[in-house]
This record gives C-alpha cells, sequence and structure tokens, in this order.
C-alpha cells in the first residue's frame, strides 16, 4: 500500500525527488509505528493511532529526535494524504487521519519539570549493576546539569570532560559542528568523577576500546536510544511522566532563567546563540561560571 502511494505522488502528482525522499521517510516510520500498536492493515488503524503518532512527532521517541514544526507539519500531510489514499482505492473503509490535526504542542515549549521531580529522575538511577548505575547518574546529572541535547551527551569523548576541581566542565559539540564549552556542577562532576573512576573501566573491558565517555553495558559506545532507555527507565522508577531528553533540557533553561540567568547567556549555554561567552574550545569564563553557579539548582552540594 505504501508503494503504490508513493508511486501515485511521483507519477500523477509529480513530487519533486527531495520532497518524495520525505514523505517515503515519514510514512516508512509512520507505518513502523502502526505495526507497533498492532495494526496489521489500513481499516485497523482509528484515530487513536494516528494521535499518538503526532504526539511521537512533537516529543521525539527512543529512536527519533522531536521535529520541528515544520517538518511535523509534512509528516502529518503524508498521513493524512495516505489515508485519503487508502479509502480511494478501497483499502480501507473509514478515513482515521480526517479530523486529526496537528497537535499544539507542535507549536509549545514543553513544560518544565519542577527541581524536586528532577531530583526524584536522577536519584532513580538504579537498581542495575553498580558500574551502569554509575553511569546512569553520571548520564542524568550531566543531561540536567548543560542541558546537553541527548545527541551530544552520546557524542562525548572522556577527553571532552574536565573535571579541574573549582572550574569543571565540558565541551559539547552541537548543530553543524558548534562547540560550546559549558561549567558543570558539583553534582555533575562528583557523577562523572565516581564513574569514570569506578564504573567505566569495568565496563571498557567487556568492549574493544573507544573513547567515547558514555558506555553500553558491552563496552561500546552509548547510543542516543541506549541513553533514551536509561532516562525512561529512572523516570519510570521515580513515577514522572511525560520525561523526555527535551522535557530535560527545557527545565535546565527554565530553571537557569528562574535562578536570575541573562536569557542571552541561557541561549549561549544551550548552543542556540550564534556566538558568546559559552562558545569555543576554551575554558568556560569566569563570568560564565559564576552566573552558572548562581542560577543552576544544581550547581553545588
Amino acid at each position: 500500500m505504501l508503494g503504490r502511494y508513493l508511486a501515485h505522488l511521483a507519477v500523477e502528482r509529480g513530487l519533486a525527488a527531495n520532497t518524495l525522499a520525505s514523505y517515503r521517510r515519514d510514512l516508512t516510520r509512520y507505518v513502523g509505528h502502526l505495526r507497533s500498536r498492532g495494526r496489521v492493515t489500513f481499516g485497523e488503524v482509528a484515530e487513536a493511532d494516528v494521535a499518538a503518532f503526532l504526539t511521537a512527532l512533537s516529543e521525539g521517541d527512543a529512536e527519533h529526535a522531536a521535529l520541528a514544526a515544520g517538518s511535523a507539519a509534512r509528516a502529518v500531510s503524508a498521513v493524512r494524504g495516505l489515508h485519503r489514499f487508502a479509502l480511494r482505492e478501497g483499502v480501507a473503509g473509514h478515513d482515521p487521519a480526517d479530523r486529526v490535526r496537528p497537535p499544539r504542542r507542535l507549536r509549545l515549549r514543553p513544560r518544565a519539570m519542577a527541581v524536586g521531580e528532577v531530583e526524584r529522575l536522577i536519584a532513580a538511577s538504579g537498581p542495575e549493576s553498580a558500574l551502569l548505575t554509575l553511569r546512569n547518574r553520571a548520564l542524568l546529572e550531566l543531561l540536567y546539569g548543560t542541558g546537553a541535547r541527548i545527541s551530544e551527551a552520546v557524542g562525548l569523548g572522556v577527553d571532552d570532560v574536565d573535571l579541574t576541581p573549582g572550574a569543571p566542565q565540558v565541551r559539547l559539540s552541537g548543530n553543524g559542528g558548534r562547540v560550546r564549552v559549558v561549567p558543570l556542577g558539583d553534582p555533575a562532576r562528583d557523577a562523572l568523577e565516581a564513574y569514570l573512576a569506578g564504573a567505566r573501566p569495568g565496563i571498557a573491558a567487556f568492549g574493544r576500546g573507544t573513547r567515547g565517555l558514555f558506555l553500553n553495558a558491552r563496552g561500546g559506545r552509548l547510543t542516543r536510544q541506549g541513553a533514551w532507555e536509561v532516562l525512561q527507565a529512572a523516570a519510570e522508577r521515580a513515577g514522572l511522566d511525560g520525561v523526555s531528553p527535551h522535557v530535560l533540557r527545557h527545565s535546565c533553561a527554565v530553571h537557569l532563567l528562574e535562578g536570575g540567568a541573562d536569557a542571552r547567556l541561557v541561549q549561549e549555554l544551550l548552543g542556540h546563540a550564534p556566538a558568546g561567552a559559552a562558545r569555543g574550545r576554551g575554558p568556560a569564563g569566569a563570568g560564565v561560571r559564576e552566573a552558572y553557579a548562581a542560577a543552576h539548582p544544581r550547581a553545588r552540594r
């Protein structure tokens, strides 16, 4: 069915190759979503299945980052067109996407967790093996402490972390290869130090050698999906709903602003601003460290 619809788009509607490739990617993901919900035929698809997919577009999932509004709107258009085609071709007797619109959350910021909720999340790093629990805590502390994207966190190497007492920091490589240096709070520094000294060498022994900072149980570099699963498992143990890497990143930004940090500085720390004190390969400036220490809830022990 999907192949027939893509052929229809190419031949009868004459979509450009790039647009067709985007539709194929969006709809392949959608069909996978339907299969994960036990939908084998298009006649079995309900409106709730389509709505759940749109929510996944806005929030991301274990294998996909949250989409920007424009990309999500394109995916919505592709899904709606697919179901209209299925109805017209007699493959389905109804159109479950007819009344579904892009969820408003695509245009809104995600909710910010309360500081107490973040503390519960981090405290729920285990139980796993002692080694993996130390890794999980270090990962969660770093994600919240720096506001790093999950892709930035799993892309870190051991050499990207500087745990010098009094000026700990991490070098993050963001979109477009832009590099920024972000201070670390004491809890994140302590967690990373405990992981590097007491867990990573033992985990690395199972692998073939990698300079990746965060490792999986087999000693290889932790993947984005693996890091997502660490976060979701901790959220489940803590009894928290609606937790995602993007929510944790947004919470870091909100808490910094509530703590009195300048909005421009927060943009720089999160990698949004084109230039500023938090960018570059050198050490974070004293002013950045001081502002961070004054504003971030987990800057101090």
